[in-house]
């Protein structure tokens, strides 16, 4: 009922003054001569009119205005001159329909000089009250109400582009892991296909002379162990292939790490918390070892906030300064008093100091680690 009122109070406030001046012409009509049927119609459908055009807008309001007019008139001619003041409000109305601007509504006291049974004073007061009641509306209330309006558009547009933004980060985020993965499959391939291609036949080889030399070695044992240390040789050469062949296809420990902190960040939101990594800068030029302790510390970060901070949303973010690598691990939970060096948190420290680096924790606003280490 209370919103009702404060979105509708100038609508009810007016129809409380149609149905004053209407009674007021009415009364100061049957003091003098009586009331007949035709003024109580008229009366009743002027309030209807003026009633019917609050709940419109446009031509449908200014034809009920119209309306009400031609009933005032009547009145005029049938009631006589004490509904003026009816008429006081429909110049007003006019005033509202037409947008006027401040200035014209001064005019208004020119009405004063209408030959009526109201007063001038009681003339003056109602304009002027008039005046202060519609002007306030018009310049004041209806300003901060579009204000509002527009504030109230704005937010459901900014609302809509924060979940827009989520919705496209989700999505990159999505792509860049299938993109990961993806890459791992293709050098996992392409590293089968190198030792198939490089040491498939060298092993065939090697299996067929072993057992050649195992058949002839009771006839011919000379040439049996000439046969076995040819493979031998054959297999050290393998070797040494298959070592090189791991050091060029080794996948970059950037790759993997970037992509196990997507998957953290994706099995993340599958339990219901929003997670999202951010970077900046060059990632390349992070060493193995830095990788290592970002990696170990973000999931030690990132399970504890599962585990007890009751938080909606972790954000991780690794940002390449000229010197120093900054991660920050954040959620949005209900933070603690103290942080107690548990195994997990002196797990992280000592990993951080083995690096050089530095580490701390923030718990005012939810849970906060930030870590500052050098390249």
């Amino acid at each position: 009922m209370g919103e009702f009122l404060k979105n509708n109070y100038f609508t009810m406030v007016r129809m409380v003054l149609v149905l004053v001046f209407c009674m007021y012409g009415y009364f100061e009509k049957a003091g003098r001569t009586g009331v007949s049927v035709e003024i109580l119609l008229l009366v009743s459908l002027f309030i209807a009119f003026m009633a019917m055009k609050e709940y419109f807008t446009g031509k449908p309001r200014a034809l009920f205005l119209i309306l009400a007019t031609g009933v005032f008139i009547g009145l005029m001619i049938a009631g006589g001159s004490g509904f003026i003041l009816a008429g006081d409000l429909l110049v007003f109305e006019y005033l509202v329909l037409i947008r006027a601007r401040y200035a014209v509504y001064a005019l208004t006291y020119l009405l004063i000089f209408i030959d009526s049974p109201v007063g001038y004073l009681t003339q003056i007061v109602v304009i002027t009250l008039l005046i202060t009641f519609y002007l306030q509306h018009e310049f004041i209330v209806s300003s901060y109400q579009k204000q509002v309006f527009e504030d109230t558009v704005a937010q459901q547009e900014l609302k809509r582009d924060i979940r827009n933004r989520e919705t496209a980060a989700k999505a990159e985020l999505k792509k860049n892991m299938v993109m990961a993965e993806n890459h791992i499959l293709e050098e996992r391939a392409a590293l089968s296909q190198t030792l198939h291609d490089k040491l498939g036949h060298n092993i065939n080889g090697s299996i067929y002379q072993l057992e050649a030399s195992k058949v002839i070695m009771d006839k011919d044992p000379e040439k049996a162990r000439s046969m076995i240390q040819s493979v031998i040789d054959q297999l050290r050469t393998g070797m040494d292939e298959i070592r090189a062949i791991l050091r060029k296809e080794r996948p970059e420990k950037k790759k993997m790490a970037l992509l196990q902190l997507y998957e953290l960040c994706a099995d993340c939101n599958n339990k219901g918390v929003e997670a999202e990594l951010t970077t900046e800068g060059d990632l390349s030029v992070i060493r193995s070892e830095i990788w290592e302790v970002l990696l170990d510390n973000a999931f030690e970060a990132v399970t504890n906030s599962m585990k007890y901070s009751k938080c909606k949303r972790i954000d991780i973010g690794i940002v390449v300064m000229n010197q120093l690598v900054r991660c920050t691990i954040t959620d949005d939970g209900i933070g603690c008093d103290k942080v107690v060096d548990g195994m997990g948190i002196s797990g992280m420290r000592r990993r951080v100091r083995g690096i050089g680096g530095t580490i701390s924790f923030e718990t005012e606003a939810g849970f906060k680690v930030s870590m500052l280490l050098p390249m």
